[in-house]
């Protein structure tokens, strides 16, 4: 009886949880990881910028752990969260993300390298002093700045 029970809700469960599967729609998914992604960043890189900017207490082992997050990050491959047809043209109320990133490699590459060297210089300097952290924290946000002006859709 319990294995007849046990099966039962098996099948009861599977019936459930393949429609969900089925449905799932991979571009999506991408568009998701990436922005996820992207607010993990953002998440590691905010108290950063509030530091350099005297809005937050400078704290070296909290800038130091932040920073270490990021580039932690880059040894991460998302790749497959910019997989071709998820613009915002393909998906207009789901992001923000221009078509132009899939029609202009390998320069789009050029700034994936910046925000690179950005992060791994931060890493080094941010537990040395607000100074440092400042010097930087500038080199970061420029990486970012550029990407995002250049290949997401402006904010109204």
């Amino acid at each position: 009886m319990k294995l007849v029970t046990k099966a039962a809700l098996a099948l009861i469960g599977l019936s459930v949880a393949l429609p969900t599967f089925a449905d799932r729609d991979p571009k999506k998914e991408a568009i998701k990881a990436r922005q996820a992604e992207m607010q993990l960043r953002k998440f590691n890189a905010g108290p950063l910028f509030a530091m350099a900017k005297g809005d937050m207490p400078y704290d070296a082992k909290m800038a130091e752990k932040l920073a270490g997050n990021l580039k932690l990050m880059l040894d991460l491959d998302n790749g497959r969260a910019w997989m071709k047809g998820t613009s915002n043209e393909d998906y207009p109320d789901d992001t923000t993300a221009l078509p132009k990133i899939w029609e202009t490699w390998p320069k789009i590459a050029d700034y994936g390298k910046d925000y690179k060297e950005a992060v791994n210089e931060l890493a080094a300097a941010s537990g040395n002093g607000v100074d440092a952290l400042r010097s930087k924290v500038k080199k970061l946000g420029k990486a970012c700045k550029n990407c995002h002006d250049d290949f997401r859709e402006e904010d109204d």
